[in-house]
């Protein structure tokens, strides 16, 4: 079947792209920093351990709870995730509450509370709030942990694993931990399914015992309190939390840093552009004399819309849509890294460049406007930061964690004030390591790494999991006698015959549809009509049609939001040029060739370039089954190019054809995945549909 979707792919990556644009806004002009004047927290500690720190504000009738237990970091080794498990666990009932109970109780006061796995965030009206301490309390202490739960928990954590197994940014996030820090460090481990298997009831109720605990336990109270009140409240809710004993936690030493400039390569073919990140580990802390100088050193390098590498990638090269970089202060090991994805063909050069930026803030002086703008983007953040009563709450957290001086927050603004030139280009050459760098590539090989050993930088492979392996083979000889038509006789045959596939003259599809990243799912119904009518709209719960796509084999539209769009005639040519319905049908001799024999998902697959309007696109089939596996594609769209790749699985019969039930788009770092619900052949579909 040809994949009508694209239209609905870009334009949902159009529509939500906006929410990753970088701010063009100018920098504000730099001034004196201002006085920074924070409230001291009033502080007490309960019998069991627990520290608690209290910032009386009135300005709301509001408060906030906001429990952190300070456990050392440590591995979990075969059964990585539990900690997961435990944090989703929590926060749903209480031994004398029931879940139900609970969260209507919760919505009542119109409160928030929520639990992570060593932490518990409430808030709500302060009429309420000796009531959400109670529950925050009883949740805490007296958890509500039952095995019916564990298995939904271990369920949605494995479907949430299943849903990343094509995601770059996600594979891109496990190996750059696992080299970074190595896998038996607390920071380089990873979940899989394996891991989740493993995981018993008894382990979550261990996990619980060992780590929810007092002894490490701070509870962080900002809101319209009196203190002398809430203090009574907390030692009756909290005190009496039994006292754990301390088991010793040693933490592992992270892996060493690179040995030389190194570029350690991901294959994954269904890649349509490469993230690409330069990392190296760093000693350091907030405590550190260093911290601030490296604030405004990455600032410039990478923290910012005119920053060095996006004004170089980015605004200079238009390879990417951002790049930046990030420091890491950590009590343990931080790291420092810069991150960009670029398209495939610009990986080895957007690598240079990369380089090329860090080398530069480590031996040229940084530019006094440069120097200016980065402190006066720190002072403005920092001042509009202090609006926000929480802000206050995280920095008298802060101070207790990382063993800061009690002005630490007071003299921020002047520190950071003080760095000069020379200070940014001491910690770059301190702290910014290209020469000891991993450059973790994440990427399409058959398509990047030509270009890439060209830089004449080493070259290491590693699969997606951050394991060793040796150079991938991007292709294999084509067998003899094997041709496009051997080819699409084979995928015919697959499909239930080519007599049969000229017989279907409509589709209508209904398919769930995931979009990685955003907070609802929508519902997907699609109609094709031969010879090249197409239907889509899509739905939400609640809120009816988002978005329409028609094509009727003359005109067309996209109507969003609603807005309508005419299909440019461009897009019209595209839309006529190619059948709606197994376009395998139609294709001229001289529309097609062969290119290759490539891996999918570790099976063969023929490569079939297919060129319509003067358009290539790419078909892979199945060697071993006939089926198709793979559509990708170019398409030109506001001005930006995109590469999309469309993967193929699950094929079931209707009506004596077989159709794909799992559909995976990619464009850039949009992952959407349709699982379709029903196929109808031939029934429903009318030439209204189209219209």
């Amino acid at each position: 079947m040809k994949t009508y979707i694209s239209g609905f792919l870009m334009v949902f990556f159009m529509a939500f792209s906006a929410h990753a644009q970088i701010d063009r806004s100018k920098q504000p002009q730099p001034g004196p920093a201002p006085k920074i004047d924070l409230k001291s927290p009033q502080e007490f500690t309960l019998k069991n351990g627990m520290k608690v720190m209290v910032v009386e504000n009135h300005k709301l009738p509001r408060v906030s709870f906001n429990l952190t237990i300070d456990n050392k970091p440590k591995t979990e080794g075969a059964k990585a995730g539990v900690s997961s498990i435990v944090g989703a666990m929590l926060g749903n009932g209480t031994t004398s509450i029931s879940k139900e109970e609970f969260n209507e109780e919760i919505d009542f006061m119109g409160a928030r509370l929520s639990f992570g796995s060593s932490s518990a965030f409430a808030s709500g009206l302060i009429q309420y709030a000796d009531r959400i301490l109670e529950l925050m309390a009883q949740a805490a202490i007296h958890p509500l942990l039952v095995e019916e739960e564990f298995i939904k928990e271990k369920e949605r954590l494995i479907e949430g694993l299943k849903t990343q197994e094509k995601s770059v940014d996600a594979v891109a996030s496990r190996v750059g931990g696992a080299l970074s820090y190595g896998v038996n460090h607390p920071y380089g481990e990873f979940t899989t399914t394996e891991t989740v298997n493993n995981i018993t009831f008894e382990d979550v109720k261990g996990f619980y015992e060992e780590s929810f605990n007092p002894n490490h336990a701070y509870l962080v109270v900002v809101g319209d309190v009196d203190f002398k009140t809430i203090k009574s409240q907390i030692e009756k809710r909290f005190g009496n939390w039994t006292k754990s004993v301390d088991i010793q936690t040693n933490v592992p030493e992270a892996m060493p840093n690179a040995q030389y400039t190194q570029i350690n390569f991901v294959d994954m073919p269904n890649a349509v552009q490469s993230n690409i990140v330069l990392t190296n580990n760093v000693n350091l802390k907030m405590s550190d004399p260093d911290y601030h100088a490296v604030l405004i050193a990455n600032k410039i390098l990478g923290g910012g819309f005119d920053s060095y590498l996006n004004m170089n990638l980015r605004e200079k090269h238009a390879y990417t849509y951002g790049a930046g970089s990030n420091v890491s202060a950590d009590k343990y090991i931080g790291r420092f890294r810069t991150s960009t994805a670029v398209r495939n063909a610009v990986t080895d050069s957007a690598v240079v460049q990369t380089l090329k930026e860090v080398k530069r803030i480590k031996s040229e002086p940084v530019d006094p406007v440069a120097l200016k703008n980065a402190k006066a983007k720190y002072v403005g953040d920092f001042v509009l930061a202090l609006e926000n009563p929480q802000t206050v709450a995280r920095y008298a957290l802060n101070i207790k964690l990382n063993n800061l001086p009690k002005d630490f927050y007071e003299t921020f603004l002047q520190k950071i004030n003080a760095v000069t030139a020379e200070d940014v280009e001491r910690v770059a050459n301190k702290y910014f390591k290209p020469e000891n760098a991993r450059i973790i590539i994440v990427g399409k090989g058959a398509e990047v790494l030509e270009n890439l050993e060209k830089t004449g930088i080493p070259i290491m492979y590693f699969d997606t999991f951050g394991n060793p392996v040796d150079k991938p083979k991007f292709s294999k000889p084509i067998p003899d006698g094997v041709t496009v038509q051997t080819v699409m006789d084979a995928y015919f045959e697959a499909v239930g015959g080519k007599d049969n596939a000229k017989d279907v003259k409509t589709v209508w599809t209904d398919a769930n549809v995931t979009i990685e990243g955003m907070p609802f799912s929508p519902v997907g119904e699609m109609k094709a009509m031969t010879p090249n009518k197409t239907s889509l709209e899509m739905s939400i719960e609640g809120m009816g049609v988002i978005m329409k796509q028609k094509f009727n084999g003359t005109t067309g539209y996209i109507e969003q939001q609603g807005a309508k769009l005419e299909l440019t005639e461009d897009q019209i040519a595209d839309q006529k040029a190619e059948n709606s319905i197994f376009p395998e049908l139609y294709y001229e001799p001289s529309a097609t060739a062969l290119e290759s024999v490539i891996s999918i998902d570790g099976k063969d697959a023929y490569k079939v370039k297919v060129t319509l309007n003067g358009k290539d696109s790419f078909r892979y089939y199945d060697v071993a089954s006939g089926y198709l596996v793979r559509v990708e594609k170019t398409t030109e769209a506001q001005g930006q190019t995109f590469t999309t790749v469309e993967d193929y699985g699950n094929y079931s019969p209707v009506k004596g054809m077989m159709y794909p039930y799992s559909i995976s788009i990619t464009t850039g770092p949009q992952v959407i995945k349709m699982n379709v619900t029903n196929h109808r052949v031939n029934e429903g579909v009318t030439e209204a549909d189209f219209n």
